[in-house]
């Protein structure tokens, strides 16, 4: 005798075997069902993958005209890559101070920093133009309107009132859209504490004999406190100590010897 349970089964495969021709009667079709692929191995989604793949979409996207760009504005290096006008207007290279240290001034004729500025960057110079220093002053009336003179009455107060005898260039302007390409490098290359922006007369820049730019300093800082004496032997101190290791070897100084003497000495 069967179950509750069987006989229920039972009943229930005789209505489904009956259900196709239950179907015909009633004119009713079965739906199709597209079959759903079953995988053997559990199927992983590559998120990783798919953002790597439009981050690639986008870099090709926009690659060409970045490269085409970057190709037509490369920034420069060196100091020595500008030319600048000087105060008669004429074009002077500044790969010409290669080999030199460089201290760059944006100079004023009316302001309360000129006596003390010109007069002791006038002191610094004498001291040290043998060495290999040369001062660079840029004129610029941005600030207080305090250098509105022409770039001749310019030259002949500085010359006349303060011996200056480094070379005295154009006027320009040191901030904002028109400043000059040679101050926007100095500027990207030594930040200020408050920004890159020029904050006012005799702000300076020391440069190196390679062409960086390697410190700034405040319209406030006294030109003899700047230690340029540090940039003009760095290179003598290494080849004189060459030279003496040579003397005491007979001229036998490996590259390697000279690429360490190069180091220490610094």
């Amino acid at each position: 005798m069967l179950c509750s349970s069987a006989r229920i089964f039972l009943r229930n495969s005789s209505v489904t075997k009956q259900f196709p021709s239950i179907l015909r009667q009633t004119h009713y079709t079965l739906p199709q069902v597209t079959a759903i692929p079953v995988f053997s191995k559990p199927v992983k989604i590559g998120l990783t993958s798919f953002f790597s793949n439009q981050k690639a979409s986008a870099r090709a996207l926009f690659s060409g005209s970045r490269s085409d760009h970057t190709m037509s504005s490369s920034k420069p290096q060196s100091i020595h890559e500008f030319t600048v006008k000087d105060a008669r207007g004429n074009d002077v290279e500044l790969s010409k101070y290669k080999g030199k240290v460089l201290l760059i001034v944006n100079v004023a004729s009316q302001c309360g920093l000129t006596n003390s500025n010109y007069t002791e960057l006038a002191t610094v110079y004498q001291k040290y133009k043998d060495q290999g220093l040369e001062i660079l002053a840029f004129p610029c009336n941005q600030f207080g309107a305090q250098e509105p003179g022409s770039n001749e009455e310019i030259v002949e107060f500085a010359c006349t009132r303060f011996k200056a005898e480094y070379p005295i260039f154009d006027k320009v302007d040191v901030n904002g859209s028109n400043a000059a390409p040679v101050y926007k490098f100095l500027k990207s290359s030594k930040g200020g504490l408050f920004g890159d922006n020029i904050k006012w007369n005799f702000s300076k820049f020391l440069v190196d004999k390679d062409g960086n730019v390697v410190d700034r300093y405040a319209p406030t800082t006294s030109p003899l406190s700047i230690e340029v004496v540090r940039y003009l032997t760095d290179a003598s101190s290494s080849s004189s100590l060459a030279e003496r290791c040579e003397e005491t070897t007979g001229g036998r100084l490996s590259a390697e010897a000279l690429w360490a003497l190069s180091v220490i000495s610094k």
